[in-house]
């Protein structure tokens, strides 16, 4: 299977992604114009990770993510449900711990880590409302998440252009460096059905983080979300 439905099936998510390891990292690039390492260093200063902190890296796919966070000192964990995602990143970082996982049911133990985030997975889970609670609750007292994603452009003529990329630029432009593009019209339907910064702000909050807010990237393309846990 390459394709995953929109109700998110676990097993056919993870087994469109192993499918795309080998040249997930160099899709993104291309089909984000390259503006995928601006968002990974936006991510890096968000988190403000330092020596002596522990960070969760979720849906960290091949680890890439994870390396800013390395660099500093901190001790970072990359999860991720797909093996084949896991399999390529150990060939790359042998050194870095990754670790299987299912972001609704997280392998770890309660008030783990100083730091939680996720980039650009938080949309391809079954349950959003499950997984935010799970961070929570593998996060210290006092410790944040971060969480980048796609979201709504806020201004509307852009936002309009863009979702029409979305659907009909992309598979193309992805097929330029993957032999098979459905896993990126999955990709384009997935974003047109996540809801936007306020409504992903009302989540988190619902899970239990306080001090929510959110900062746009790329005029809304990308939106970076924050919380504490109290």
């Amino acid at each position: 299977m390459t394709r995953a439905s929109l109700d998110k099936q676990p097993h056919e998510v993870a087994s469109m992604f192993d499918g795309i390891a080998a040249k997930y990292d160099l899709t993104n690039d291309v089909i984000s114009l390259g503006q995928a390492r601006l968002w990974r260093k936006e991510v890096a200063k968000a988190v403000g990770a330092r020596p002596g902190h522990v960070v969760l890296d979720l849906a960290a796919g091949t680890a890439t993510s994870s390396l800013p966070f390395a660099a500093t000192g901190a001790y970072v964990v990359p999860c991720d449900f797909s093996l084949g995602m896991l399999m390529e990143g150990k060939k790359r970082h042998a050194w870095l711990p990754l670790t299987a996982g299912d972001a609704t049911k997280l392998p770890f133990q309660d008030d783990v880590f100083d730091t939680v985030t996720i980039s650009f997975g938080l949309r391809n889970v079954q349950d959003t409302d499950a997984a935010l609670r799970e961070l929570y609750r593998v996060t210290k007292p006092g410790g944040q998440v971060v969480i980048c994603e796609f979201s709504q452009p806020t201004w509307a003529p852009f936002r309009t252009v863009y979702m029409e990329y979305l659907m009909r630029a992309l598979p193309p432009v992805a097929r330029t460096v993957v032999s098979d593009p459905d896993p990126y019209v999955y990709l384009a339907e997935s974003i047109r059905e996540w809801p936007d910064q306020p409504a992903l702000a009302a989540l988190l909050q619902k899970a239990g983080w306080s001090e929510v807010a959110w900062r746009n990237l790329s005029g809304g393309i990308v939106a970076l979300h924050r919380g504490i846990k109290g």
